[in-house]
């Protein structure tokens, strides 16, 4: 039973830490390893998918807003016009490259939002997304390895 709530808790911590919400899974995921409370494949497969799937919901939730405008979100929730631009002006320069670094702390959750916005197809966002991000978690397990 320890093994399925240490992988539920690595799926919370991992999909909020994708999200526009600040929170980070790195500590959660180095500390299921050292804990040996998971199958470290479980926690890693865990990890990145649910990441990802963090990150789809920031690109659905940008394809909302290219649908329907900005216009239509509370004042409070929506993103200001300059810096989105920016962003935009970003990801078109760099274009489908700058998703492999989604699992950056700050820049990373916005650029999977402004994908989204941009209509970036949606199978290649995943697949580009997920690379990145499962990239990030196994260099975290082979770092935990290499010290445990």
């Amino acid at each position: 039973m320890l093994d399925l709530s240490s992988l539920a808790a690595m799926a919370g911590a991992a999909f909020l830490a994708a999200t526009l919400l600040p929170a980070q899974s790195e500590a959660v995921f180095v500390g299921l390893l050292a804990t040996r409370s998971a199958d470290p494949l479980a926690l890693f497969l865990t990890a990145s998918l649910a990441n990802t799937a963090g990150s789809i919901l920031n690109w659905w939730l940008g394809r909302l807003i290219a649908r329907h405008g900005v216009e239509k979100l509370p004042a409070r929730l929506r993103p200001d016009p300059k810096r989105l631009a920016q962003a935009q002006a970003f990801f078109a320069r760099f274009g489908w490259p700058s998703l492999l670094l989604a699992w950056l702390p700050i820049v990373g959750d916005p650029l999977t939002f402004v994908a989204g916005t941009l209509n970036y197809p949606l199978g290649r966002f995943v697949i580009l997304v997920l690379v990145g991000k499962a990239g990030r978690y196994a260099a975290l397990w082979a770092g935990w390895a290499g010290l445990a």
